[in-house]
């Protein structure tokens, strides 16, 4: 006979796995909506502007630590209430100005609620990192009705990509405590990322007026 406490544990369990299959399913829901808005824009103005997509869900001990680094107790209505990148998204762009037309095209969705955007473009943290961060919303549709779960959308160019992924490891590597002189270096190839992203950019628009040309 079980005890009392066996199906506490139990009870938890399973509400851990409904939770989690909820955020799994809205990676899928949100990955196909992008999918689809990559088709549309190639129709709309000809070129794909998204390289990949990236999706990951925080694993359990990812999810224990953060919630004590921001002072929480470890509770699944905690994690579900105070964190917003337990589902997340990636999108890695070929130019900076297409962050701002495919964030735009999700927002439009009917389904999907925009519940916090940080543009770390226009202000980009003091190491110089940038990226564009939406929190969405979006109802997954279950025999019991829809649930609203929360999907953090990360969206960026492939050279802002590269960058945060050095950055990443570096953050780790000091657990946040880099030398001042390899934090410089680190800004100052943020800077040479922002220079590139703009010549590219720039490429990109005299090879299709040169195109337009012919």
């Amino acid at each position: 006979m079980e005890s009392l406490n066996d199906v506490r544990i139990h009870d938890q369990i399973d509400h851990w796995k409904s939770v989690m299959f909820l955020y799994d399913s809205a990676l899928k829901e949100i990955k196909t909506k992008i999918e689809i808005l990559n088709s549309e824009f190639v129709h709309i103005y000809g070129h794909t502007p998204i390289e990949h997509i990236k999706s990951r869900l925080k694993s359990p001990e990812s999810i224990v630590k953060k919630l004590k680094r921001i002072g929480q107790d470890v509770t699944i209505q905690n994690m579900v209430e105070k964190l917003n990148d337990i589902a997340g998204i990636r999108i890695i762009c070929s130019f900076t100005q297409d962050i701002y037309q495919i964030a735009d095209m999700i927002s439009q969705h009917e389904d999907v609620t925009v519940l916090q955007i940080k543009d770390y473009i226009r202000n980009p943290k003091p190491n110089g990192y940038k990226s564009y961060h939406m929190v969405v919303s979006i109802p997954i549709y279950l025999s019991e009705g829809p649930a609203d779960t929360k999907v953090e959308i990360q969206i960026r160019t492939v050279a802002m990509d590269f960058w945060a992924s050095l950055e990443h490891k570096i953050y780790y590597k000091f657990e946040g405590n880099a030398p001042a002189t390899l934090q410089a270096e680190l800004k100052a190839c943020a800077d040479m990322v922002d220079m590139l992203d703009d010549k590219m950019f720039s490429l990109n628009q005299m090879i299709l007026s040169l195109g337009h040309g012919e």
